[in-house]
């Protein structure tokens, strides 16, 4: 593919990804089954492996720009209710309730709990059946930070998913290679039956991003 824009020619990661993305199949299968970005397929193949995912369900999406994971269950699950949640904008989904917010913050929090009813302060007592999240840091290139930030927000999210989901809900969420800490597994073991660690096909294989897949929620 040769580049005409010669302000991008000039910079060689931007030519390194754009080529990259036209010899992509996920971002040419996205492109003809109208999903918004080539990471549908990450949901779609976890799904598919573990399917925890069923028609009439209440789900959670953290880190949803530009929405492709809520479109995946908007039009597979077409009886479920989506709260979504990123910093930046999306364009509307049919049947996703959007907020544009940082999930850190408490108005954030609070956006959540109320279209959760969650007023309560026990595990186990939630009424999500799903909470999934793709958040990821900005990176600095540096790994071992990156690391850090990233289990940060994966804390964020496990903490959250503890509150908001029912008895037996499921916890997806981005890891980066490494896993997590032996702290944090330990928790997550805790409060599921089995939690799987996934490199999902649809994931680059020099991407350092893995999935956790915590199930059976038990409180």
């Amino acid at each position: 593919m040769k580049i005409l824009n010669k302000k991008i020619a000039a910079h060689k990661s931007s030519v390194a990804w754009i080529q990259r993305q036209a010899s992509d199949p996920y971002v040419a299968k996205a492109q003809k089954e109208g999903y918004r970005a080539r990471a549908a397929f990450k949901i779609i193949e976890m799904d598919e492996k573990y399917h925890f995912f069923r028609n009439g369900q209440v789900v959670v999406d953290l880190g949803a720009a530009p929405g492709s994971w809520s479109q995946y269950v908007a039009r597979k699950y077409p009886n479920s209710k989506i709260f979504a949640m990123d910093l930046l904008e999306i364009k509307p989904i049919n049947n996703v309730e959007f907020y544009q917010g940082d999930f850190t913050t408490d108005e954030a929090l609070v956006w959540l709990e109320d279209k959760l009813n969650l007023s309560h302060e026990e595990a186990g007592q939630g009424t999500a059946d799903v909470v999934m999240s793709d958040m990821a840091p900005n990176t600095v290139g540096h790994k071992k930070t990156d690391h850090i930030r990233q289990m940060v927000l994966l804390e964020y999210a496990l903490d959250f998913a503890i509150r908001a989901l029912k008895n037996g809900g499921t916890f997806i969420a981005k890891s980066f290679t490494g896993g997590t800490t032996n702290d944090l597994l330990k928790q997550i073991k805790e409060h599921f039956e089995t939690v799987h660690h996934i490199k999902p096909p649809a994931s680059r294989k020099d991407s350092v991003e893995m999935f956790i897949v915590a199930m059976g929620f038990r409180g």
